[in-house]
């Protein structure tokens, strides 16, 4: 028998251990079939996302993906983000968190509901990212 992965406790985790003390958590993306994001903030197959309570509604993050609703430029939109595709989490502030192994499993679990992405939209100029970078901190 397979064990379930440690990864969806582990973010959820961090998520908590960031809103509780003031910081803000970010998740790294891989791109793929099954990621709902907005195209035109992806760079070189990767999107940061602002994961907060703040910034977001109806977050869930569940241990098939993560969904939730965000503001992109004033427009809000629904993001869907399998597991698997999460490379870190982390508080922007001091860069404390986890990175996890790039997955090859851009698939949605058994029980998901993540569908993969329609691109319907037109894409929306880049934002002007925040100054300065946050920096990751591998935690093994």
């Amino acid at each position: 028998m397979e064990l379930p992965s440690t990864k969806p406790y582990l973010i959820r985790a961090i998520h908590e251990w960031c809103c509780d003390h003031g910081f803000t958590p970010y998740i790294t993306v891989k791109t793929g079939k099954h990621t709902r994001v907005p195209r035109e903030f992806v760079h070189d197959g990767q999107i940061v996302l602002n994961i907060a309570y703040e910034a977001t509604g109806h977050l869930k993050i569940a241990n098939d993906g993560i969904t939730f609703q965000a503001r992109f430029g004033g427009v809000a939109r629904d993001i869907s983000v399998p597991i698997g595709n999460v490379i870190a989490i982390y508080a922007r502030e001091n860069g404390a968190g986890m990175a996890f192994e790039p997955g090859t499993d851009d698939q949605p679990g058994p029980d998901s509901k993540i569908e993969p992405a329609v691109d319907d939209k037109e894409p929306e100029p880049p934002a002007t990212p925040p100054p300065g970078r946050p920096r990751l901190q591998r935690i093994k």
